[in-house]
C-alpha cells in the first residue's frame, strides 16, 4: 500500500483540505506538522504561537477521530520529511499552496528529498498565479484583478476523509507548552485557536450578520464583523467555503486578500522594499513612534484602534486604517516600522496581506491614489459617531459623552486635567 506525507503548513483543518483529502485516496497518511526554528528562531509573536497550538491540537484531535494522527516535530521540515519517508517508505509528499519566499524555499527544498512532491490549493480561494493579465505576471491594480477573480472556476470543496491510515511504528510526539516557543506576553482577550472554534463563528457570523455585512463592516462600535481573520491566516477555516457562503461585499475582502498573496508571490521583497518607490522621506521620531504604539498619541480613535490590538490581537480593518495612515501620513514614519508592531501583536499577522496593506496606506504599494491621507477627525466622527469605540478601549474617557470624547483637548481646562490623558503630540486642528 502507498504511503504519502502530508506537510501541514497553514492548512490546519480537515474539511475542503485537498491536500489531505487526496493523500488519503492514494493510501496510507502520515500528517507532518513542523515547528520550523527557522520561524521559531525569530522573536516569535506570542499570541499566534498559542493560537497555532490550539490549532493544532484541535487538529490532532479530528484525526485521531478519523483512525490518524498528527505527527508533531520541531526542527528543519525537510530533514523531518526525509526522516519519516525513510522509516515509512514514503513515496510521496502532500503540501498547500503557499508562496511566500520562506514557503517557496521550503518547496524547494522538498523537491531535492527525492519523494515526488505534489502542490495542492487552499491557503486562498484562487491559487496566486493562477490569474495573470496579458501584459505581465501579476495584477498590478486591484479592479482588474478582482473582476478576474470573481469570473475564476472555482475547485469542489474536498471532503473529509472517511478514515485516515497511519503507517504502524510512528510516534506522533507530544505538542510542546507555549513557554517552550516564547517567552512573551499574550493578550488577555485572545479568542480560542482551531478549526471546531473556526467554525463555531463562521456558523455564528453567516447566521446573524453575514446578510448585512456592506451596511456595518465600518461601524467601529458595532463589532459585526466575521472576525474570521486568525482562522483563514492559520487555514482553520476554508476561505472557498467562505467564498462560496458569502455576498459580494465580504467576497471582495477574500478577493483582496489573494490580490495581495498574488502580489507577493510576484515581488517576494513586499515586505521590506517599497513596492512603487514614491522617494517618501520618514521620520525618526521615536518618541512618536513609541506613542502610537503604546496608544496613547492623545488621538482618541488612533489609541483605541492600538489598545485594541494589545487586548485581543485584533484590530478592526477601520481602525487598522486610521491607526496605519496617522502613523505614515500624519507621523510620517516609516510603514516598516508599523508593519513591524502589528506582526508582533496580531493574530492574523500575514506576510503577505499585512505588508500589501501596509504599503497600501503608505502610498508606496498598490494603490492608484499614493497621496490618499485618511483623516482620523473625520474617520472618528463618521466610523465612530457617538464614540462608543473610543470609550469601549480608552478608559480614561469613558466619562466623556458624544463626540466631545474625539476632541477631549477642546474640553475646559479643569475637565482636561481630571480625565489623565495626554494632549495630541500633533496639532489636528
Amino acid at each position: 500500500m502507498d504511503t504519502s506525507i502530508v506537510l501541514f503548513t497553514r492548512d490546519l483543518r480537515v474539511r475542503d483540505n485537498p491536500a489531505l483529502a487526496e493523500a488519503c485516496r492514494a493510501g496510507r497518511v502520515v500528517p507532518l506538522f513542523v515547528l520550523d526554528d527557522a520561524i521559531l528562531g525569530r522573536p516569535a509573536a506570542p499570541n499566534r504561537v498559542r493560537f497555532l497550538l490550539e490549532a493544532l491540537a484541535c487538529l490532532r484531535g479530528s484525526l485521531r477521530e478519523l483512525g490518524g494522527d498528527l505527527v508533531v516535530r520541531r526542527g528543519d521540515p525537510a530533514a523531518h520529511v526525509a526522516r519519516l519517508a525513510e522509516r515509512t517508505g514514503a513515496r510521496a509528499v502532500a503540501v498547500a499552496d503557499d508562496r511566500s519566499a520562506f514557503a517557496m524555499r521550503r518547496l524547494a527544498a522538498l523537491r531535492e528529498l527525492g519523494p515526488a512532491v505534489s502542490v495542492h490549493p487552499g491557503v486562498t480561494v484562487v491559487p496566486p498565479g493562477e490569474l495573470t493579465p496579458a501584459s505581465g505576471d501579476h495584477y498590478r491594480v486591484f479592479t482588474p484583478y478582482s473582476r478576474a477573480w470573481e469570473r475564476a472556476p472555482r475547485r469542489p470543496v474536498a471532503a473529509v476523509p472517511e478514515a485516515i491510515r497511519l503507517p504502524p511504528g510512528v510516534d506522533p510526539g507530544p505538542l510542546p507548552p507555549l513557554a517552550d516557543l516564547t517567552g512573551g506576553p499574550t493578550s488577555p482577550d485572545l479568542p480560542e485557536g482551531g478549526e471546531r472554534a473556526g467554525r463555531r463563528r463562521m456558523a455564528a457570523w453567516l447566521r446573524r450578520d453575514a446578510a448585512v455585512y456592506d451596511d456595518v463592516r465600518d461601524d467601529l462600535a458595532a463589532d459585526r464583523t466575521s472576525r474570521l481573520s486568525p482562522y483563514l491566516r492559520f487555514g482553520c477555516v476554508s476561505p472557498l467555503e467562505l467564498a462560496n457562503a458569502t455576498g459580494e461585499g465580504f467576497r471582495r475582502q477574500l478577493a483582496w486578500r489573494d490580490f495581495h498573496h498574488q502580489v507577493a508571490a510576484a515581488f517576494p521583497g513586499l515586505p521590506r522594499r517599497d513596492y512603487r518607490p514614491r522617494g517618501r522621506r520618514w521620520n525618526r521620531d521615536r518618541d512618536a513612534l513609541d506613542a502610537w504604539r503604546a496608544g496613547t498619541t492623545g488621538v482618541p480613535i488612533v489609541d483605541a484602534g492600538m489598545r485594541q490590538l494589545r487586548r485581543e490581537g485584533f484590530m478592526h480593518n477601520r481602525a487598522r486604517m486610521i491607526t496605519a495612515s496617522f502613523l505614515t501620513r500624519n507621523l510620517w514614519i516609516d510603514w516598516r516600522e508599523g508593519l513591524a508592531h502589528f506582526d508582533a501583536w496580531l493574530l492574523d499577522g500575514d506576510v503577505a496581506d499585512d505588508a500589501g496593506n501596509w504599503q497600501w496606506v503608505a502610498g508606496t504599494g498598490n494603490d492608484t491614489r499614493p497621496n490618499r491621507t485618511l483623516s482620523p477627525l473625520r474617520q472618528a466622527s463618521r466610523f465612530d459617531p457617538a464614540g462608543e469605540y473610543v470609550r469601549a478601549y480608552v478608559p480614561e474617557l469613558a466619562s466623556v459623552e458624544g463626540r466631545a470624547v474625539h476632541r477631549p483637548w477642546r474640553l475646559p481646562e479643569e475637565r482636561r486635567r481630571s480625565l489623565d490623558y495626554p494632549p495630541p503630540i500633533i496639532d489636528l486642528d
